[in-house]
């Protein structure tokens, strides 16, 4: 019985040296890879994009302020934007995989005049775009195009709607 009780007692204390030094945490460090490799890839995005990114945090703040600054969904209208949004945002349909040219197909139906109609006139506005979440490409899609067109103050917002939600923050639906 007592070498059981010692046993036992050499093993809890062998458990908790290794996890003090994250031995037995391997999970972790694999955890790392896949945040680097998403890091990596939304950094090369916005380098390769030429745009801005903003925080959950920020965007909350600028929308709290009542700034002049367009907001767009562009995520799938039916399967998403209708159900929830970020309040005043509009949609407009962006790909997942690089558009590198504008197709009608990929936009629901919607041309490249009719971005720039929803953009407006004002090269220098505010334009913060998202999707769903970091993975998600299509706000990366609608940045592109918006700085293509001319549009310098293009900001994507990687976290999109799962991060505007886990922050507790209000959503709408379409009426």
């Amino acid at each position: 019985m007592k070498l059981v009780r010692n046993v036992l007692s050499i093993a809890a204390v062998c458990t908790l040296m290794f996890s003090l030094v994250g031995c037995l945490g391997s999970d972790k460090f694999e955890q790392e890879v896949v945040k680097e490799t998403g890091a990596i890839k939304l950094v090369r995005e916005v380098q390769r994009g030429n745009y801005d990114v903003i925080s959950t945090a920020e965007l909350k703040a600028l929308l709290d302020s009542k700034a002049d600054v367009l907001v767009i969904d562009t995520m799938p209208y039916e399967a998403s934007y209708k159900k929830e949004h970020i309040p005043g945002a509009k949609q407009f349909l962006f790909p997942i995989p690089d558009m590198n040219e504008w197709d009608v197909k990929e936009t629901d139906g919607k041309t490249q005049e009719q971005f720039v109609e929803l953009l407006g006139p004002d090269k220098n506005k505010e334009i913060i775009i998202y999707c769903g979440f970091v993975k998600c490409t299509r706000s990366h899609n609608g940045a592109v195009w918006a700085k293509k067109l001319g549009y310098t103050n293009v900001k994507r917002y990687p976290g999109g709607i799962f991060a505007w939600k886990g922050a507790k923050n209000p959503i709408e639906s379409a009426k």
